[in-house]
């Protein structure tokens, strides 16, 4: 691979963009799945791929544009029925924010636990209701950031495919 070659550049920096936004996903510091897509957009834009690129990016914006719908609706209506407000969760972020920078590597995952569990006592009264919404909470997040990782990995699994057809 020749770096001086412009179109080789350009596939190595989407590629090192697609590790990163599927790391991104797991680590949640980066926007993951963003990165991801925005990686596969620029090698369609300036690679020399033919039209197939364009059907990869196209292809990886659909991913995309689903993914992060599907992210965020089918946790927030298993929150919503089980009766989680959105005010325990915007605590819970903001505790986990604070987390992050109070507490290195853990912060964001205890802040948030906590942030919610503090916000569902005070709601509920019951420390056994509130830790039981906190679970319901962490499975939302858990089945977020798994619908995530599957869009990002089917983003790079397309783009790789590009690669091998263009």
């Amino acid at each position: 691979m020749d770096l001086n070659d412009i179109d080789s550049a350009v596939t190595l920096l989407c590629g090192v963009a697609l590790i990163v936004g599927v790391v991104g996903v797991v680590v949640p510091v980066l926007p993951g799945l963003i990165l991801c897509w925005v990686g596969v957009a620029v090698w369609a834009i300036f690679s020399d791929g033919g039209w197939t690129k364009w059907l990869i990016g196209i292809v990886a914006t659909i991913i995309a544009l689903v993914g992060t719908l599907v992210k965020y609706l089918w946790p927030g209506r298993n929150l919503k029925s089980a009766g989680v407000p959105n005010r325990s969760l915007i605590f819970g972020g903001l505790l986990g924010i604070a987390g992050f920078f109070l507490i290195p590597v853990v912060g964001l995952f205890i802040g948030f636990i906590l942030g919610v569990y503090l916000s569902e006592s005070v709601r509920l009264g019951s420390s056994g209701q509130a830790w039981n919404s906190t679970k319901h909470a962490l499975k939302a997040t858990g089945l977020s950031m798994l619908i995530e990782l599957t869009a990002a990995l089917a983003i790079a699994v397309v783009w790789v495919l590009g690669l091998v057809v263009a």
